[in-house]
C-alpha cells in the first residue's frame, strides 16, 4: 500500500470514528417523565439508565439583555438589588443588613484526561469557565430603597471562598480548603486582619463549594463538604471528609462527620419549627435524565444518605465498584424530592407574599438531562411539624430564553428581615431581591 493509500484509509477511518462519536451524542438519554413526577415527598423512581458517556444539554449564556429580568410568581415583584458583580454565588445578611457577596469560583482545575476536558468545555458554555474573584462584597442600601447604592470589598485574596457567617465579633468564612476566621463587627466595611485557621478541608474536586452555618449557641459550626467525584470513581480514599456534613468545635478546633452519605450538600439552613439542620443535595450523574432526584432532608446526626452506594433511600448502584450492602440497613431516605438534575443549592426558610412557612431552594440548572430541568427559585412549603407538606411551585422563572439559552443561573437565597428574597445570580452577575408586590 503506497503512502498515500494509509493517508487515504487514516482519513477515512477518522472520519467514520468522528461520525459516529457524532451520532452517538446526537441522541442523548431524554426524560420519559416531567419534573414534577420525579418531586415531592414520594418522586417515581424508575429503572436507571446507565451512559457510558453522558448526555449532555446545557444553556449557552448570553445574559441579561435590554433591560431584561427574571419572572416572579403572581403577586411578587423583582428588581436588581446589585449589578456589575463578578460571578455571584453566595449571600449572608449581617446584624445591620448589610449583605454580604461571596464572588467566587472553582480553584484552578488540572486536566488530567478527557472527563476533565469535557468538564472544562460545559463549565465554559455554562458561563462558569471564569477565574474566582476570590473576594467577599459588602453591599449596602442606605436609603431603604431595595437597591444597594453603596458596596465595598470587604475581603479579598481568598480562596474560593464561598459560605459566610458571623459569630460574636468574628466572621468566619469557608475557603474551599479551609475554614477561617476574622475579627469583624457589624458596620465595618473593610477587613484587613489576616486570616485564623480554624480547621482545614479537602479542597478542590468537582464540588468545591464550602457553606457554613453556626450552631444556635455560636458553639459549633456545620459545614457542607460535597464529593470530589461523581460515584467515589477513584475510590473512597479519595472522598476521606467528604460527601458529609461535618460539625466543627470553633474553640477546640477540631472536626467530626455530622451526617453522612450525602453527594453534594451545598445550602443549609435551621428550620424555625423543629429547630432542625436542613440541607440541600446534589445527587449523581449519568443514570439518565430522569435519576437521580436531588433533594431537600434533615441533617441528623450520625444519619446516613446512601452515596455513593444508594440512591433515594436504598435504590443500589450497580456502577459502584465496592459495594457494601452491609449499609443498606442504616440508610436513610431524603425527605423531598427536588427533580433530577434541578442542581439545587441556594436554601433559605421563610415567607413572601403567597408563599408562607417553607424553604426557598434556588436551582442552577441542569447539564446531564434533556429538557433542561432548573433554571429557576421553587418553594417547597412546610407544616407546624417542620417537615414538607405540600408540592413545590415556582417563585422566580425565566433564566432561559424561549430558545433555551441561560439569561442567568440562581444560586445562593437568603430571606432578609426586611421581608424580601435576594438571589444570587452567577452568570448573570446580579443580586435579584423578590419582594411581596405593592
Amino acid at each position: 500500500m503506497t503512502l498515500r493509500a494509509r493517508i487515504l484509509l487514516a482519513v477515512v477511518m477518522l472520519l467514520v470514528i468522528l461520525g459516529g462519536a457524532w451520532f452517538y451524542l446526537s441522541r442523548p438519554d431524554v426524560a420519559q417523565l416531567p419534573v414534577e413526577a420525579v418531586a415531592g415527598i414520594k418522586p417515581r423512581i424508575t429503572e436507571p439508565r446507565i451512559q457510558n458517556f453522558p448526555t449532555i444539554s446545557v444553556a449557552s449564556v448570553v445574559g441579561w439583555r435590554n433591560g431584561a429580568k427574571p419572572t416572579p410568581a403572581p403577586g411578587l415583584s423583582v428588581n436588581a438589588f446589585a449589578t456589575g458583580l463578578d460571578h455571584p454565588r453566595w449571600l449572608y445578611e449581617l446584624p445591620n443588613g448589610d449583605v454580604l457577596v461571596a464572588e467566587t469560583n472553582s480553584p484552578p482545575r488540572a486536566a488530567h484526561g478527557i472527563a476533565d476536558l469535557v468538564m472544562g468545555m460545559l463549565m465554559k458554555r455554562a458561563g462558569a469557565g471564569v477565574a474566582s474573584a476570590n473576594r467577599i462584597t459588602l453591599l449596602r442600601d442606605t436609603n431603604g430603597d431595595g437597591v444597594a447604592d453603596a458596596r465595598s470589598v470587604l475581603l479579598s485574596g481568598l480562596s474560593s471562598p464561598f459560605g459566610m457567617a458571623l459569630v460574636g465579633d468574628k466572621l468566619f468564612v469557608g475557603n474551599h480548603d479551609a475554614l477561617v476566621a476574622f475579627p469583624f463587627k457589624a458596620g465595618q466595611t473593610r477587613i484587613t486582619a489576616k486570616p485564623e485557621l480554624i480547621v482545614r478541608l479537602p479542597g478542590g474536586g468537582n464540588h468545591w463549594a464550602k457553606n457554613i452555618v453556626p450552631s444556635p449557641d455560636g458553639k459549633l459550626m456545620y459545614v457542607g463538604v460535597g464529593s470530589s467525584t461523581n460515584i467515589a470513581e477513584n475510590g473512597m480514599g479519595a472522598e476521606n471528609h467528604r460527601a458529609n456534613i461535618l460539625e466543627v468545635s470553633l474553640t477546640a478546633k477540631t472536626m467530626r462527620i455530622y451526617t453522612a452519605g450525602l453527594r453534594n450538600p451545598v445550602g443549609m439552613a435551621w428550620e424555625p419549627h423543629s429547630q432542625r439542620l436542613w440541607t440541600v443535595v446534589n445527587e449523581r450523574d449519568m443514570l439518565g435524565s430522569d435519576l437521580a432526584p436531588d433533594y431537600l432532608t434533615v441533617a441528623d446526626f450520625g444519619a446516613f444518605y446512601g452515596w455513593p452506594y444508594t440512591y433515594w433511600g436504598g435504590y443500589v448502584d450497580k456502577r459502584v465498584e465496592d459495594q457494601r450492602p452491609d449499609l443498606l440497613q442504616y440508610t436513610r431516605r431524603p425527605d423531598y424530592a427536588l427533580g433530577p438534575h434541578t442542581a439545587s443549592l441556594g436554601l433559605a426558610f421563610g415567607s413572601l407574599g403567597a408563599f408562607q412557612d417553607g424553604a426557598f431552594v434556588g436551582q442552577h440548572g441542569s447539564w446531564n438531562r434533556v429538557p433542561v430541568s432548573g433554571y429557576k427559585v421553587v418553594f417547597v412549603p412546610f407544616g407546624a411539624n417542620g417537615f414538607p407538606n405540600g408540592p413545590m411551585r415556582d417563585v422566580l422563572t425565566g433564566f432561559l430564553t424561549g430558545d433555551g439559552h441561560a439569561q442567568g443561573r440562581p444560586v445562593g437565597v437568603i430571606a432578609r428581615h426586611e421581608g424580601d428574597l435576594l438571589v444570587a445570580d452567577d452568570v448573570g452577575n446580579t443580586v435579584w431581591r423578590v419582594s411581596a408586590a405593592r
